[in-house]
């Protein structure tokens, strides 16, 4: 969804993948292949530290996450510095599919299961209210992302549609908007043939890379510093962080956050996350061809199937998902069979689609057990923040997690910082 790869993003989509290690984890660790948004755009200019620097705030990472803290950071005229070892937006960003979905990898109903009816429609409705908020600072921003507003198709994934009603049923009563379709009606309006669906609207899709460079931009307009510098140590005080580089230089700053995609440090010990591994593929341009308003779909199953348009015509499709092959070299040597799976998978999904693959790639990611981001203070660790995206709303989380910081820091603590704590419990 932001997806499938998810926050510094990749397939579902948006390392630390506990499998990799962060010393030597590259930014092609985190994807194989290539998505279409591969590019080098003009991003700010990087210069090595050479010399001990204070902020207000640090940002680790200048992926998606980092480019949004810092927009967000610096519009609250904070002295902000961002440190990055590779180019801006070319990890796990680079490989999103960047579907901008407020429905969250687990269904309403599964986190009213969990959690109970409030807490899951907080955390829904907070979802909900991020996608919003994004699209709204693109347009204030008028960055150039290709954004598109969107609805989103959410299929059954078998021959029984009973899940999907109960679960309309209850966004319904949570006030969130949607519409059943059972099987006639959703082949009438989508031509897709599937026992029923929720059509959802204020979901969206973009390019990912535009959108970081971007932000990224804005904040170096606004003062943001940058360096081409590896956080190596954190040792965090009552009022301030020193954090030293892999060149032995020392950074001190009032806040830290980490935004590292999935290269998280030692110090973040959560314990309801787990590495998945998703392929994804890109059609040659086919305006002529694709489905009603370009909607973005999604399945109703656990390792489920996405796709989504580009402006230009393209369909995107992804999935396949597997927790059992995560390790780079073993990930890429599948991308031609998956892809090979995801051309039928389109097929059978849109046959009128013209399946002539022009890109194909994988990537890494991590899941949590209940579909939640991982948001908040380090424990133990004061004024060290993490933000992680995980599974399929990766930049719609990580939207989020900027607004939620840049709050905190003002003295606003949100609850939703109790959700996504980094150290909470999910039942199993």
């Amino acid at each position: 969804m932001s997806a499938a790869f998810p926050s510094n993003d990749l397939p579902n989509p948006r390392c630390t993948i506990s499998d990799l290690d962060p010393d030597t984890t590259e930014q092609d660790d985190l994807h194989g292949g290539r998505s279409p948004w591969f590019d080098r755009l003009p991003h700010p200019p990087r210069h090595p530290l050479t010399e001990d620097i204070r902020c207000d705030t640090l940002i680790v990472g200048c992926g998606i996450t980092g480019a949004l803290m810092a927009e967000r950071l610096t519009r609250q005229g904070l002295d902000v510095v961002l440190v990055d070892r590779e180019l801006p937006g070319h990890g796990s960003t680079a490989a999103s599919t960047s579907m901008l979905l407020w429905e969250i990898d687990r269904s309403l109903s599964e986190l009213t299961e969990l959690y109970g009816y409030e807490r899951a429609v907080r955390v829904y409705r907070a979802s909900f209210e991020a996608v919003s908020g994004l699209q709204a600072l693109v347009r204030d921003l008028t960055l150039p992302c290709q954004m598109r507003p969107k609805s989103s198709l959410y299929l059954a994934a078998g021959e029984d549609a009973t899940s999907l009603i109960t679960e309309n049923v209850l966004r319904t009563r949570a006030r969130l908007p949607g519409t059943f379709l059972d099987h006639r009606a959703l082949l009438g309006a989508y031509e897709i043939t599937r026992a029923g669906a929720i059509v959802s609207p204020n979901s969206a899709d973009c390019d990912p890379l535009q959108m970081t460079v971007g932000l990224l931009n804005i904040a170096h307009k606004r003062g943001a510093r940058f360096y081409e510098s590896e956080a190596a140590r954190y040792d965090s005080a009552s009022h301030s962080v020193g954090v030293a580089t892999s060149e032995g230089r020392m950074i001190e700053a009032r806040h830290v956050i980490l935004a590292t995609g999935y290269v998280m440090p030692e110090i973040v010990e959560a314990k309801v996350q787990s590495p998945s591994s998703s392929w994804a593929i890109a059609t040659t341009p086919q305006p002529d061809r694709l489905w009603r308003e370009g909607v973005l779909i999604w399945e109703d199953s656990k390792n489920y199937l996405y796709a989504r348009t580009t402006p230009s015509g393209r369909i995107i499709i992804g999935g396949e998902d597997s927790d059992e092959t995560i390790e780079p070299n073993a990930r890429d040597a599948q991308i031609p069979a998956k892809a090979h799976i995801l051309r039928q998978r389109l097929q059978a999904l849109w046959p009128r689609a013209e399946p002539k693959i022009t890109h194909r790639w994988a990537g890494t990611f991590d899941t949590t057990r209940d579909g939640l981001p991982l948001i908040g203070p380090v424990p133990n660790h004061p004024n060290l923040f993490a933000a992680y995206g995980y599974g399929g709303n990766g930049i719609t989380f990580s939207y989020l997690a900027a607004q939620m910081f840049g709050d905190l820091i003002n003295g606003k603590r949100s609850q939703l910082l109790d959700d996504f704590a980094l150290d909470r419990d999910v039942a199993s």
